[in-house]
């Protein structure tokens, strides 16, 4: 009993510890089996800021700054072949993202209320990490019914490797050049106030 009693503290407080080991994905470890990526995306649905919402803990890193954009191709919605280099001329929003991913998950809305702001002065681009073909991704996209997302995939994780952050969600910003401006690793909601600070210079231009 006595035994019992001093280990109640401890078990209650563990899970309190645990819970910023889990603000983002280590895409290392591959997709997780399907009922657990099930169970995650639940998860993140619940949790995921509407209108505002709560912000995420991504962590801003901006020692890549002035790098070019990786060659590294990926697949457009259309099934062509792409790069970064196709969307050059205006700024680009790169988010890498997965479907068992709970915290890209949750933020996925919030970047498509970002690309109707952004309109014409940015291009956000949501590739998918999952190595498991397009048919899941397009899958849930047709689910949440994104009205300015577009399913592009990078199966085999090229811009993965190439950001090497070893972390899911990843979002990276090139200038018009295709200059790496800036990079958040982990979750953001992209409709908060941290998000409109990070991205003013081009939010406050005039499209045209």
């Amino acid at each position: 009993m006595l035994l019992e009693l001093s280990l109640r503290p401890l078990i209650t407080f563990l899970p309190l510890m645990l819970l910023p080991l889990i603000a983002a994905c280590d895409r290392q470890s591959g997709d997780a089996p399907q009922a657990a990526a099930n169970s995650a995306n639940a998860n993140a649905s619940a949790e995921a800021p509407a209108g505002g919402g709560r912000e995420f803990t991504g962590t801003l890193d901006i020692s890549k700054r002035g790098a070019p954009a990786p060659a590294d191709a990926f697949i457009a919605p259309n099934g062509k072949t792409v790069t970064l280099a196709d969307f050059k001329g205006k700024p680009v929003l790169v988010n890498l993202w997965a479907t068992w991913c709970g915290p890209c998950v949750a933020e996925m809305p919030t970047l498509d209320t970002l690309a109707e702001r952004a309109g014409d002065r940015m291009t956000v681009l949501t590739v998918s990490q999952d190595s498991k073909g397009p048919e899941l991704v397009a899958d849930f996209f047709a689910q949440r019914k994104f009205r300015h997302l577009q399913p592009y995939l990078d199966q085999e994780s090229g811009l993965g490797f190439a950001f090497a952050t070893g972390m899911l969600p990843t979002t990276v910003l090139f200038d018009a050049e295709g200059k790496e401006v800036w990079r958040v690793v982990g979750g953001m909601n992209w409709d908060g106030p941290r998000a409109n600070t990070l991205l003013v210079d081009v939010l406050d231009k005039k499209a045209g």
